[in-house]
């Protein structure tokens, strides 16, 4: 029996794969389902899996930072909205990966590789990998969105956009001249694609750019209450976990 760790900050993401997974490996038994940095160190520090399906990016920041604070020996699938010159480093550095949003054939022929492989992670410079992807790759930021107004399809530039905010099913993209445009994107991808010196995601509703920032007030719990520009009918507050990485955003 197989045995899966996922860690995938996107819910609907993750139980898709877990639901790819079974119907691929009836008896694939799943140990847990992570959400962050956090959650995955505490957790493999006294668990073991045969197999871990890791984001890139998770709800606290660069998934690679997990290998900085524990050991990792267990093979790992990586999956990623990436380029697919960033992509190229996976296969390079021997870590399979799976790109997103995923399918159920390069799934099964992931594990399949994985099953013939059986290769430790600690085989794998992780270091490297990381740098090859975060680094070298250079991965080319999204310069424009395609929105539709009524009939009407336009491209909305990177530079035209003050914040991104999902609410419900639905993700909002609102210009600086206060237009809204629902997207087909989930805030996880477009964590991926957008440039972070640019933008940065305060919270699991807010992709905020930097230069929509009018204010910013202490709030409870060593929080932080952004003011934007054009203003948001919700609040704009910076989740606890967030409060210090968003802090060092500003000094970037």
């Amino acid at each position: 029996m197989l045995k899966v760790l996922v860690i995938e900050d996107e819910h609907l993401a993750a139980r898709r794969l877990i639901r790819l997974l079974k119907e691929i490996e009836p008896e694939i038994q799943i140990l847990a389902t992570l959400d962050s940095v956090k959650t995955s160190v505490e957790w493999l520090e006294g668990n073991q899996a045969d197999l871990i399906f890791l984001d890139i990016h998770l709800a606290d920041g660069n998934s690679f930072s997990i290998f900085d604070q524990i050991r990792v020996t267990t093979p790992v699938i990586f999956s990623t909205a990436y380029d697919q010159y960033a992509i190229r480093a996976f296969k390079v550095n021997s870590v399979d990966y799976l790109l997103k949003p995923i399918e159920k054939e390069e799934l099964a022929q992931s594990i399949a590789k994985f099953k013939e492989a059986r290769k430790p992670a600690a085989d794998l410079n992780l270091t490297a990998l990381a740098e090859t992807l975060l680094g070298k790759a250079r991965p080319v930021y999204q310069k424009r969105f395609m929105v539709t107004t009524g009939e009407k399809i336009k491209s909305v530039p990177v530079e035209e956009v003050a914040y991104f905010f999902g609410q419900q099913k639905y993700v909002f993209l609102i210009t600086r001249d206060n237009r809204r445009h629902i997207i087909d994107s989930t805030l996880s991808q477009l964590e991926e694609t957008l440039d972070p010196a640019k933008f940065y995601r305060i919270n699991r509703q807010f992709i905020i750019a930097y230069d929509a920032i009018v204010n910013m007030v202490a709030y409870s719990k060593s929080r932080v209450k952004v003011e934007l520009d054009p203003p948001s009918d919700i609040e704009a507050i910076v989740s606890i976990e967030k409060s210090k990485s968003f802090k060092d955003w500003l000094n970037g």
